[in-house]
């Protein structure tokens, strides 16, 4: 069981999560230069965990040619597998689209030079899109780059053109909250191969430990759960989407 997107320099005690409730792998996402060390030092201390490399969009108050430099340094790590997270998030904030544009198309490059995912956060002001459509219009600049949707929301526009793209959807434990209508309806309708597992923790604990902090291995909640949506075993859903986490951050490869 592979938790695909989890914050793991952000829990206590992160060697306590390992092989908890059968997880045996996790990517510890680097989301700006202090987070991107921490990942990769977890990374080189355990053998089940990889780490990514890159600039949050609520962090590029931080953008500079020393951060980018430091990111781009770490890129080339063993133990990293990917980019991100970035993208364009509004929800705090929606008046720094220019600075998460330039972030965003910096990542972009960095994750077309070096044959990496991209890890992508698309989050808006209630009610309103403009982030999503946002991130469907830079992607379209950038057909080549494998991107991963973390965290998918269920946008329906997004989910098609995801689907269209080849692109991968991140579930995470907001899929299980009573109210996650349209991320349910995209839980049954992507298709198997484009399908991750992920946490975010130490965020969005899924129930049956909602309003708790969340933790890698409660993606088997995550996991249980989507199987039920999709009528399937829960093993098998587990064989299929531990193969693609696999995939998409080559982790077999070399």
């Amino acid at each position: 069981m592979f938790d695909t997107h989890t914050h793991l320099d952000y829990i206590d005690d992160p060697a306590s999560t390992r092989a908890e409730l059968g997880l045996t792998g996790m990517v510890c996402i680097g989301a700006s230069l202090l987070h991107a060390r921490n990942a990769v030092a977890l990374a080189e201390q355990y053998g089940d965990v990889w780490a990514t490399v890159g600039l949050h969009p609520t962090d590029t108050d931080e953008d500079s040619d020393a951060v980018r430099a430091g990111i781009e340094a770490l890129l080339g790590h063993p133990r990293v597998v990917g980019v991100g997270e970035s993208g364009l998030d509004d929800y705090w904030d929606d008046t720094r689209r220019a600075a998460q544009l330039r972030a965003f198309e910096w990542q972009l490059g960095l994750a077309r030079q070096s044959g990496k995912p991209l890890v992508i956060h698309t989050r808006d002001k209630a009610g309103q899109d403009a982030a999503h459509r946002g991130v469907m219009d830079v992607l379209r600049h950038w057909p080549d780059v494998t991107v991963i949707l973390h965290c998918f929301s269920g946008h329906p526009e997004m989910l098609r053109f995801g689907l269209e793209r080849g692109a991968y959807f991140g579930f995470a434990g907001n899929t299980t909250y009573k109210n996650a209508k349209e991320i349910q309806d995209a839980a049954r309708a992507v298709p198997l191969d484009q399908l991750l597992l992920e946490t975010d923790a130490p965020f969005l604990a899924p129930v049956p430990r909602r309003g708790k902090p969340n933790r890698p291995g409660y993606v088997r909640y995550t996991l249980e759960f989507i199987a039920a949506l999709r009528g399937m075993d829960a093993a098998e859903l587990e064989r299929v989407t531990d193969a693609n986490a696999r995939r998409v951050y080559r982790l077999d490869a070399g």
